[in-house]
């Protein structure tokens, strides 16, 4: 399988978005470590505590503080810069949140992506733009089938919804403005990884839960999902937006997600796993009387393994025990971004 080349990404100017975030953030810390010169745009971290504060982030970065539902202030951030690659992965990422406030989920999930792609338009040296999306973006039957690239777009939560909507706003603006430019869009599968403390996100739930010497609190523990570590999909990401700069034949839009055949792992298996090894008491089921989240969600990965090779390293249980581990001994003293660092160079090292 084919690995990020750290050499195609020594000395590019990468624009990437949302920096401030947990996803974000490991991958500002990647691809630095790799020699790149990033600039990040974002809000400010809205989690305390955060992986852009305790990996010092923005110390790594060009950073650029701005709100991407206001296209006046994305043009200022971005006057005179020139970009080789952008990789836009500023979002509203959480389902709940979405329900809790759709309006401000779609500005910043579909018109933000909007308002980020017209500024582009001013670029000239740009060689690929990828665009972070979801697995959710699919129209789920809930009949547990893998979904692959050419199934129908759909969402019935407001989440799911913009994610998609940001897909077709992508498309037009490929085809309409950016004609010598590849421009895709990355499905990622639900990740997980160290550093992750954003509100209702399952790690972050069971590590709050187990430092506070209490059981979390799981909402739908049948269901199923592509889990998938930060490193993993990060990786799929970046030899995406490789492929879309060097080979005209990639497709313009991937799903990454863990590798097929590997073991499904339910929201109550992963949360036993991680409150093992973080030793926690066992979690407990309260059922949530309105959600819209779905039973089961699956993903085919297999077309980024014929297309650009490659092929996530980690599966679900090697997922987990990684990520315990970083907050297991971040929480004893280690340095986030010492954590964070060693954790990369391991997975560079994986065959």
């Amino acid at each position: 399988m084919a690995a990020v080349n750290p050499g195609f990404w020594a000395g590019k100017r990468v624009l990437l978005t949302g920096h401030t975030g947990f996803k974000g953030g490991w991958a500002a810390i990647w691809l630095t470590r790799m020699g790149a010169e990033v600039t990040g745009l974002a809000l400010a971290p809205d989690q305390r505590p955060s992986l852009y504060e305790l990996a010092r982030v923005g110390a790594r970065t060009n950073s650029r503080l701005c709100d991407l539902r206001r296209p006046d202030e994305v043009a200022a951030a971005l006057e005179g810069a020139a970009f080789d690659l952008v990789l836009h992965m500023a979002a509203q990422p959480i389902v709940r949140t979405s329900i809790e406030d759709p309006i401000a989920t779609f500005d910043t999930n579909v018109m933000g992506t909007a308002h980020l792609l017209q500024t582009l338009r001013r670029q000239t040296s740009l060689q690929a733009v990828l665009v972070i999306t979801s697995d959710k973006v699919y129209a789920n039957a809930e009949t547990g089938r893998a979904f692959a690239e050419g199934d129908n777009l759909g969402g019935k939560d407001p989440y799911s919804a913009s994610k998609a909507a940001a897909e077709i706003v992508v498309q037009s603006y490929a085809k309409s403005f950016f004609p010598s430019v590849p421009v895709g869009t990355a499905r990622g599968g639900n990740v997980i990884g160290g550093g992750d403390f954003s509100r209702d996100r399952l790690v972050a739930d069971i590590v709050r839960a187990v430092q506070a010497g209490e059981a979390v609190t799981l909402r739908h523990p049948e269901a199923t999902r592509p889990w998938q570590h930060v490193l993993d999909c990060l990786a799929g990401y970046f030899r995406h937006i490789e492929a879309l700069a060097t080979d005209a034949a990639t497709p313009r839009s991937l799903n990454f997600g863990p590798r097929p055949g590997g073991p499904e792992v339910t929201v109550g298996e992963l949360a036993t796993l991680g409150v093992a090894a973080l030793g926690g008491q066992p979690w407990r089921h309260e059922p949530d009387p309105v959600s819209l989240e779905a039973q089961a969600l699956a993903i085919d990965a297999s077309l980024a393994k014929r297309a650009i090779g490659f092929e996530s390293r980690l599966d679900a249980p090697q997922a987990v025990a990684l990520t315990m581990d970083w907050y297991r001994r971040q929480a004893a003293g280690e340095d986030a971004l010492a954590l964070c660092e060693a954790q990369i160079a391991d997975y560079e090292s994986r065959s």
